[in-house]
C-alpha cells in the first residue's frame, strides 16, 4: 500500500494495486546465545527496504520484538527471527543475501535454522517484477541460496492457491530429524478476498480522518486484546497496522504480534491478518476476524511446532465442513522438519 501508488488511485481509472503479500520469515540458529538481530542499525534496515522497494513509516516495540509499519505492509525483528511481509510490486527476496550478511556482522548469526516464504496467487501476476513474476522464478533464487529448500503449492492451481517454500533437508544418520528449537511457536494467517464494500469504506480518508478512527470503527482493536497498536491510514485509501503485546503479559505471550493489511478498492479488495499468539484454540480469533471483515472467500494457514498449544486444536478447527456462513472447499496437512502446516480454503454459501 505504497504512498506513491496511493496517488495513482486518484488519477487513474485503470489503477490496480496488488494487495497479496509476499511473506518471508527467517529463524537464525540459537547457537550464539548473545546474538540479537535487533542490533542491526536502523539505517541498515532502511537500506534493506530500499532494495525491497518500500520504506519504514512507523515503529513500535516491546521487550521481545521490534515492529515496523512499512509503505507496503510490515517488518518484525526479534532476537533471532526476521519477518518481512510486503505487498504491491515489492521485491523482498532481493534483500535476502544482504540480510544474511547483516545478521552475521551485527548479530553473529551464521546459520539459518528455518526459512519460510509464502504467498497467495497474485490477482495480476503480469504486473510483478523479477524475481516475483512466477513462483518458479522465486524458487530458483531461493534454491541458489539454500540447497536444502523445498517448494510446494497448496490448493487448486487453477483457482485460489497458496505457494510455499521452506527448508526441508533429508535426515542424516548422525543427526535427529527434529533439529529446531523446542520453544513453542505458531502462526495463524487469514487471507481474505471479495470483502464487504461497506466495511472496506471504513479504510478510506473519505470515511475516517485517521487510522485510530478506522481501527476503532472497524473493531480491529477488539480482535486480540492487550496489544499496543501502531496503525496507518493511507491517502486516499488503504490501511496497515501492527500490534505487539504489552510488556505486562504472560510469559507465553512475550514477543507476540498481530498485523493487518487492507486494500479496500471493490475491484480488488484484499485483507490479510496474521498473529503468533499462543491460543489453545484459534477458533475464537478466526470468528472475530471473519465478523470484522465479512469476506466472500478466505484462506487459513496455521503453522505450529511440536511444543505449540495449537498443534492439535488447529486440525479440529480447520477440518470442519462449515464455519458460520462459509463452506470449506479445500484442506491439506503437511509435516515438515520442525513444523506442521494446516491449509484450508473457505467460500461463502450461495445466497
Amino acid at each position: 500500500m505504497g504512498q506513491t501508488l496511493q496517488v495513482d488511485r486518484m488519477n487513474s481509472e485503470s489503477h490496480f494495486f496488488e494487495g497479496v503479500e509476499k511473506l518471508l520469515e527467517i529463524w537464525f540458529s540459537a547457537g550464539d546465545k548473545t546474538g540479537d538481530l535487533r542490533n542491526i542499525p536502523r539505517e541498515k534496515l532502511e537500506t534493506l527496504m530500499k532494495i525491497v522497494k518500500c520504506e519504514i513509516i512507523s515503529y513500535v516495540k516491546n521487550e521481545q520484538i521490534d515492529a515496523y509499519v512499512l509503505s507496503e505492509s510490515s517488518m518484525f525483528v526479534s532476537k533471532r527471527r526476521f519477518i518481512l511481509k510486503t505487498c504491491g510490486t515489492t521485491t523482498p527476496l532481493l534483500c535476502l543475501e544482504p540480510l544474511l550478511l547483516m545478521a552475521e556482522q551485527y548479530a553473529g548469526f551464521t546459520l539459518v535454522e528455518d526459512l519460510f516464504y509464502s504467498r497467495k496467487n497474485f490477482k495480476r501476476p503480469d504486473l510483478q517484477v523479477t524475481p516475483h513474476q512466477h513462483f518458479d522464478q522465486e524458487v530458483a533464487l531461493l534454491d541458489s541460496i539454500f540447497p536444502d529448500g523445498a517448494a510446494y503449492c497448496l490448493g487448486a492451481l487453477n483457482k485460489d492457491c497458496w505457494y510455499f517454500y521452506t527448508l526441508n533437508p533429508l535426515p542424516q544418520k548422525s543427526l535427529p530429524i527434529f533439529t529446531g528449537n523446542e520453544e513453542p511457536d505458531q502462526t495463524l494467517e487469514i487471507l481474505m478476498t471479495d470483502l464487504d464494500p461497506e466495511i472496506m469504506s471504513i479504510f478510506t480518508k473519505a470515511d475516517c480522518l485517521d487510522a485510530t478512527e478506522a481501527t476503532k470503527k472497524s473493531g480491529i482493536d477488539k480482535i486480540i486484546p492487550n496489544m499496543v497498536i501502531d496503525d496507518f491510514l493511507f491517502e486516499p485509501c488503504g490501511y496497515s497496522m501492527n500490534g505487539v503485546t504489552k510488556n505486562k503479559c504472560t510469559e507465553a505471550e512475550d514477543g507476540c504480534y498481530m498485523t493487518i493489511h487492507i486494500t479496500p478498492e471493490p475491484d480488488f479488495s484484499y485483507v490479510s491478518f496474521e498473529t503468533n499468539i499462543p491460543s489453545s484454540s484459534y477458533e475464537e480469533i478466526i470468528k472475530k476476524v471473519l465478523k470484522t471483515f465479512n469476506p466472500g472467500k478466505f484462506t487459513v494457514t496455521v503453522f505450529s511446532n511440536k511444543s505449540s498449544p495449537v498443534m492439535d486444536s488447529s486440525k479440529k478447527v480447520l477440518s470442519v465442513n462449515e464455519m458460520g456462513e462459509w463452506k470449506r472447499k479445500d484442506i491439506q496437512h503437511c509435516s515438515f522438519k520442525n513444523y506442521d502446516l494446516m491449509y484450508a480454503f473457505f467460500c461463502r454459501f450461495p445466497s
